[in-house]
């Protein structure tokens, strides 16, 4: 459907005109320019008007030599277009065995009226709309040029004539909430004025009326029933001084309103509309504007003083306009509609006030002396729009049917008639006195409170000048108290610094003194350590000797410890760990250790002799050598001594090396065996800790899967517990687990459905919330592992909380990841019960609303499972699940050619065609949809390719004969989708042979004339343009 219509409103191409002030709409006199009696020209003649003097004080004047005003006029007849509404239900129930009576022909602008099949009439209007016109079309012929002009300081009037249920209220009051492109006359108007006004300088005031049983009422203030309707002696226009004038803010504000008067509107349902209004409806909409100087075509003469001072003082210039949009009642006949009670009364005023206006039309058409606009109030509000000043548009609905032949006839006669009537269109522009007084006023009080501001700014910065001098002064006084203590502070600090620094100067001078008597002590230990020096070259060479001798024993004696203790610390060690060998070694270890000791004792002994006597002669030498005077018998004892410590270490050197061989050999053995014997033991002990650590560790696994036990029989006991609280919660009827994304456009196209979604919706959302609420308490997992329970009932349950939850797009990643749909599927597998296998489908079908889950569906095998089970139920609704099922798994936009290969191998595709024998409908609907969607990526995959791939693998399956056997099925949602999978198997060329032998190109004309979708409309004229086999056929049919 077609957008808005551009919010930019073309200029007017009429001569700028000055409104008409005092004068009668509906008068056929006109009022001479010198103001003798008024003539006896007709204001309906379409001879050109005479220029008419303005009697309005404040009205634009166009000097010419004297101060009258001078008003021009223009004659506009008034525009009629027709549209013809398309066949509903009962039309073509009705009306199957007869033709249409109404034969438009739009491009010459007539419609041809059949009585009958050979006689007939032909009328023109100023436009023809087919069924197929879009209401921006609509607008932009009938009411733009209207409202156009209006914008420009002229009156204008909208209205829609016609029989009830031809489209009245939809042409002229459609809302188009939900669509933009479905909008009607009275919010497009609204929009163009909006866009083409400026909220600071322009104002837009709307009054929301109807016209029910002769009385005026207010759509926006119910209350109001009964509205004066009065004629302004000054203007001579018709006002409704009691109705609401609200003032338009933006296009949301005006919508608002137009809602709240389509609530209060009176309606009914009859035979012939379900929805027929039963009074007039009256919307007025004033404008005013501001008009620039430089907009004007001719400027202001300036003749005398009062002229000048206007030009000089720029007197605002504004345009005052008013727009009517009349929605009429519908005309009936009570043997036709049905009406019965207080309805009948209801026609009886409707069919009077469109009589009162159909004899108004008649006189004005046939120029009559008197017109009878007071026989009723509807032709009293409408008395500018017929004969007045008005540009008047007027659209008249009808209806093809035949049935209705009478009512569409005088339809298009008092469209025929209104096209005579000629209305003199006069603009409307006055200067704004008051507009300009406003202005000088608030200049004045602005210029004035500017003046007192100022004044006021100037004191508050003297009062701040003198503060901050105060400060100032203030702030100097501190300073220069703190200065002078700050002086006085640092003048005792400077004596303080002098005194410490004197005494420093003191402790430096000691310090000297001290520095200089260490350095003569240094000097004098110098001295004394060159002499000892000396001394010491003189001795070294004995004490060398002695030194060594001493050094090596003691180092042997200190080995031949500390391997005596790390033995015994061996030993002991030992004799801890080896408590399992001792039997083994016990032998061996006395003797060893006997031997050992007595060999130990006696070296020992003698080293300890030997050692002592050494000490005890170096001692002695060492005191010698203390006493200067005896230096010649200590080299006298030392050589004594040397010759000693020689042989000693002769004798030593031989028998120590041979005991020590012996040791080391026993030493050795003995170090071996101790080894092996630990490495074994090391051994035994790191098993017996690592076997400690695996008991232990056992031992804590034990008692945590003895307390995960615990806890899982805890929380399965809550589980059973909860979804027994469920079993009255969850939804029994499998349609509450059906995506409702996949189904919504289908049950917009069905009323009673959505009807009852509504009812139900506040049930399943509560559903939904505590399953939300029991899913976080207890976690999807251990949902999911009671989908292998062994209770039938605790399966089905949890397969009916796990479908809900797949139905929000939130969870279902959720639950692949934690394993749900191999649950599913394993389902699907094992089960034989009908509710896990309906509810299971319908889990598959949500889940299979997302584009990776469909190729997890499938690699895990999903398709051949819900072909399966297609195969061996009989049920309906298990079969609606599952070809719900696979007609999501055929919607992936991305479809691969495999995935294509896939589907038909699993056997999917046939399963499709299996399903349909149930006959449910909405199994049918499903099964439809699952083909569309194939025949859609299919085609889609063709055309990016850039080249053909053969037939179709529905063609090859025989979906084809299907498709065309049951494109006229009964069920609108179903033959949408047929209608959409014929068309996109006829983008593939390779699939035309096919389709010309099973009739197929009948069909896609039939669908490019008959379908309900204007896309597939388009689409199957595309296909039937495009394509030359198709055309050649169509030809040669033709």
């Amino acid at each position: 459907m077609a957008s808005s219509s551009s919010s930019s409103s073309r200029p007017s191409q009429a001569p700028r005109q000055h409104p008409p002030h005092g004068r009668s709409a509906f008068s056929y006199l006109s009022r001479s320019i010198d103001g003798q009696p008024p003539s006896g020209l007709s204001v309906r003649s379409k001879a050109p008007a005479a220029s008419r003097r303005s009697v309005t004080p404040n009205s634009r004047t166009r000097p010419n030599g004297d101060d009258a005003s001078v008003s021009t006029t223009e004659p506009a007849r008034v525009r009629v277009a027709v549209r013809l509404r398309p066949r509903n239900t009962e039309d073509l129930l009705s009306d199957a065995d007869f033709a249409d009576c109404v034969e438009l022909q739009p491009e010459l602008k007539k419609l041809k009226l059949k009585k009958n099949n050979w006689s007939s009439e032909s009328y023109r209007f100023d436009e023809v709309f087919s069924e197929s016109a879009s209401q921006r079309r609509v607008y932009e012929v009938v009411a733009k040029p209207v409202i156009e002009s209006v914008l420009n300081g002229y009156n204008g009037t909208v209205m829609a004539y016609g029989q009830t249920g031809t489209g009245k209220t939809y042409t002229l009051g459609r809302l188009g909430k939900d669509e933009a492109s479905e909008r009607g006359i009275m919010v497009r108007a609204m929009e163009d004025i909006i866009s083409s006004t400026s909220p600071a300088s322009d104002s837009i005031e709307v009054s929301y009326l109807q016209l029910y049983l002769e009385a005026v009422q207010d759509l926006l203030a119910p209350e109001k029933i009964n509205i004066p309707i009065v004629d302004d002696p000054k203007t001579g226009e018709v006002t409704l001084p009691g109705a609401v004038v609200v003032k338009i803010r933006d296009l949301h504000h005006f919508l608002q309103l137009l809602q709240t008067g389509e609530a209060n509107r009176h309606a009914a349902n009859t035979k012939i509309n379900t929805e027929s209004s039963r009074s007039h409806a009256i919307l007025m909409v004033n404008i005013r504007r501001s008009v620039h100087e430089e907009e004007n075509d001719t400027p202001i003469q300036e003749n005398n003083s009062g002229k000048d001072f206007s030009n000089s003082v720029g007197i605002p210039i504004i345009r005052k306009s008013k727009l009517l949009i009349v929605d009429l009642a519908g005309s009936e006949r009570l043997d036709k509609s049905g009406s019965e009670g207080y309805l009948i009364e209801e026609a009886k005023f409707i069919n009077l006030s469109l009589t009162s206006l159909g004899k108004c039309i008649n006189a004005l058409a046939e120029n009559s002396p008197h017109i009878p606009t007071r026989d009723s109030k509807l032709t009293r509000l409408l008395r500018d729009s017929f004969g007045g000043s008005v540009r008047t548009s007027l659209i008249i609905t009808i209806g093809p049917s035949s049935r209705h032949y009478a009512e569409t006839t005088s339809t298009i006669m008092f469209g025929q008639r209104a096209m005579k009537v000629v209305n003199m269109v006069k603009l409307k522009e006055e200067f704004d006195y008051e507009s300009l007084c406003r202005k000088l006023e608030n200049q004045v009080e602005h210029l004035t409170v500017e003046i007192d501001r100022e004044q006021k700014l100037r004191d508050n910065d003297r009062i701040e000048m003198e503060r901050k001098l105060k400060e100032c002064q203030k702030s100097f006084a501190e300073t220069e108290k703190c200065l002078v203590t700050r002086s006085e502070f640092l003048e005792k600090e400077n004596v303080r610094l002098e005194t410490e620094m004197k005494d420093t100067l003191k402790e430096l001078n000691c310090l000297k003194d001290q520095n200089d008597y260490m350095q003569g002590e240094a000097a004098r230990l110098e001295m004394n350590l060159i002499h000892s020096k000396q001394y010491q070259l003189e001795s070294s060479s004995y004490q060398k000797v002695l030194a060594d001798t001493t050094q090596m024993y003691e180092k042997k004696i200190a080995e031949l410890m500390k391997q005596l203790e790390e033995e015994q610390i061996h030993s002991e060690r030992a004799e801890k760990q080896l408590d399992g060998m001792e039997k083994l070694l016990n032998d061996h270890k006395k003797s060893m250790q006997q031997q050992y000791q007595m060999e130990s004792s006696m070296y020992q002994k003698a080293l300890a002799d030997t050692t002592q006597m050494y000490e005890r002669k170096i001692a002695e030498l060492n005191q010698q050598l203390d006493d200067k005077h005896a230096c010649f018998e200590i080299s006298e004892e030392l050589e004594k001594t040397k010759k000693l410590l020689s042989d000693h270490q002769k004798l030593n050197q031989l028998q120590g090396k041979k005991e020590i061989d012996e040791v080391r050999m026993k030493l050795q053995e003995s170090h071996r065996l101790h080894q092996k014997a630990a490495n074994e033991l090391e051994f035994i002990k790191s098993e017996y800790k690592v076997l400690l650590t695996e008991k232990a560790k056992l031992m804590d696994e034990l008692n945590a899967a003895r307390k995960n036990l615990l806890i899982e029989e805890k929380q399965r006991k809550a589980v059973e517990s909860e979804l027994l609280k469920l079993k009255k919660l969850a939804p029994e009827n499998e349609e509450d687990f059906e995506d409702k994304r996949s189904y919504m456009k289908e049950n917009i196209s069905q009323p009673l459905s959505s009807h009852k979604s509504n009812q139900s919706r506040e049930t399943i959302l509560g559903q939904r919330a505590t399953i939300a609420k029991i899913c976080e308490e207890v976690g999807l997992e251990k949902i999911l592992q009671l989908l292998a329970s062994g209770d039938i009932d605790v399966q089905i349950h949890a397969v009916k909380v796990v479908a809900n939850l797949a139905a929000e797009d939130i969870n279902q990643t959720k639950i692949v990841e934690e394993g749900g749909l191999d649950a599913l599927l394993m389902l699907l597998r094992s089960s034989q019960n009908t509710t896990i296998l309906r509810v299971a489908s319908g889990a598959i079908a949500n889940l299979a609303m997302n584009e990776m889950n469909q190729f997890l569906i499938m690699s895990k095998g999903g398709a051949q499972l819900l072909a399966n089970i297609a195969s061996r139920t009989d049920d309906p609704q298990t079969l609606r699940m599952v070809a719900g099922a696979i007609a999501n798994l055929c919607g992936n936009g991305n479809l691969k050619e495999k995935l294509h290969a896939s589907l038909r191998e699993d056997g999917a595709v046939k399963a499709l065609l299996g399903i349909v024998q149930s006959g449910n409908s909405d199994v049918i609907a499903q099964v439809a949809r699952g083909i569309a969607n194939f025949a859609k990526c299919e085609s889609r995959g063709i055309i990016q390719a850039g080249h053909r791939r053969g037939r179709s693998v529905l063609v090859e399956d025989g979906m084809l004969t299907w498709l065309i056997a049951n494109s006229n099925t009964a069920s609108a949602s179903s033959r949408r989708h047929i209608e959409l999978a014929l068309c996109h198997l006829a983008q593939n060329d390779d699939n035309a042979r096919d389709i010309i032998s099973s009739g197929g190109v009948k069909e896609l004309e039939r669908i490019s004339v008959e379908s309900t979708r204007e896309d597939i409309r388009s689409l199957a004229k595309k296909i039937l343009r495009l394509s030359p086999t198709f055309s050649a056929e169509t030809h040669a049919d033709r």
